[in-house]
């Protein structure tokens, strides 16, 4: 009972953070990146390996995030396999990081406070 209440977890808290993830890792390359290569990126920063998400989460929220106008996308044919679409951040994009940042750095810290402050004492009973 308690993986998939986790798991439920996890997902909730994976919506919104990899959009925001997403944007940042756009917004650091000077070239365009497809899916693969962007959860390419996302894997090496890990420590072991793992990542809190599923590589196939990150295309509905890439196709989001273009419908949006915050990434544009185009099309480009692959000798190797199927077409692969390539996203790059607009300047709506890049707005709208700075002020999801904001907002995250705003809400981490606040639960950062909560989780230590209030969680020390949760944990001191277990």
């Amino acid at each position: 009972m308690t993986t998939s209440i986790g798991a439920k977890f996890q997902k909730d808290l994976n919506s919104g953070t990899l959009a925001l993830v997403l944007l940042a890792t756009l917004a650091s390359s000077n070239e365009d990146l497809y899916g693969y290569d962007i959860a390419r990126r996302l894997r090496s920063l890990t420590a072991d390996g793992e990542h809190p998400f599923a590589e196939g989460s990150l295309y509905p929220i890439l196709r989001n995030l273009s419908a949006a106008g915050l990434l544009t996308s185009r099309i480009v044919p692959s000798y190797s396999g199927p077409p692969r679409r390539y996203y790059r951040i607009t300047e709506l994009g890049r707005d709208t990081l700075l002020d999801w940042s904001s907002r995250w750095n705003t809400t981490s810290s606040w639960v950062d406070r909560c989780l230590n402050d209030l969680g020390a004492g949760m944990l001191e009973r277990s």
